[in-house]
């Protein structure tokens, strides 16, 4: 059939359809055979998400993770949510490349509506934030292997209702996959991680036996932080959300900032006028 405009519906003549399905050149508009050609992967991200970082407290898990999309070292999209609710006691943070970050989420929400109608129909139990960690894990080690990978480092955070205790998980691209009290991607795994662990540690020990932060505790450290990512990582900003997952549900909160302070910044060589 002809496709052209002024000549839709139409069936096509010998010399069309030879010179639309020959992978030989036809006069001077040489013309290219698409399969012949080797399958091309994205090679790198375009729009991208910085640092999450997250943390096991006393009544769950807390999350937090900034709003900015970067298109290299654009601050372009400035709003973009990386926080995303799974089901009722799940939360997942993303980081990297933000167009697979929205296919995930499309495949993620597929699923579970899919587990909703059966739990529905025949009592069969929701999924916990584990089956959904075990999920990404086999599906980015899957890509992986295809040498295709979804460009993204995430936290799983939950409420695991068959241990009774709070879950936090970490996934990225080549299909690594480690749990721990303490998480965080991007540049938040070298600057923000130590803050963590040393907050942690010095409540629940290092056998982390010890009681947990509080709700009150655990927020003051994440907006510390977020502010230190700041203030060090070019390609974060001072908007950010804070996700909690307790045994009541999954709650995101609105964008907030943290105070800063750049005063200091004059006196440094380097930034503004020269100081002798």
């Amino acid at each position: 059939m002809n496709h052209h405009p002024a000549a839709w519906g139409q069936p096509l003549t010998a010399h069309q359809q030879f010179e639309q399905y020959s992978t030989f050149p036809v006069g001077n508009s040489p013309r290219y055979n698409a399969t012949t050609d080797p399958v091309a992967h994205t090679q790198q991200p375009l729009v991208t998400g910085t640092s999450v970082i997250g943390l096991k407290y006393k009544d769950g898990v807390m999350l937090a993770a900034d709003t900015l999309g970067s298109y290299g070292s654009l601050a372009r999209f400035r709003d973009i949510e990386r926080l995303h609710a799974l089901g009722t006691h799940t939360v997942i943070g993303v980081a990297g490349d933000m167009s697979d970050y929205q296919y995930l989420k499309k495949e993620l929400d597929a699923i579970l509506r899919e587990e909703t109608t059966l739990n529905l129909t025949d009592g069969h139990p929701p999924l916990s934030p584990s089956n959904l960690y075990t999920f990404l894990a086999n599906l980015f080690y899957g890509r992986r292997s295809q040498i295709n990978p979804l460009w993204n480092a995430i936290l799983v955070g939950g409420w695991d209702f068959e241990k009774s205790e709070p879950f936090l998980g970490y996934v990225d691209l080549l299909g690594t996959t480690y749990t721990a009290p303490t998480l965080a991607t991007g540049f938040g795994a070298h600057l923000a991680q130590p803050l963590l662990r040393e907050a942690f540690e010095a409540k629940a020990g290092t056998d982390g036996k010890g009681p947990l932060l509080d709700d009150e505790e655990a927020e003051k450290l994440l907006d510390e932080c977020m502010k230190v990512l700041f203030y060090r990582d070019a390609r974060s900003i001072n908007k950010y959300q804070i996700a909690r997952v307790t045994k009541e549900g999954v709650s995101v909160s609105d964008s907030k900032s943290a105070p800063t302070e750049w005063g200091f910044a004059e006196s440094l060589r380097g930034y503004g006028a020269q100081v002798q």
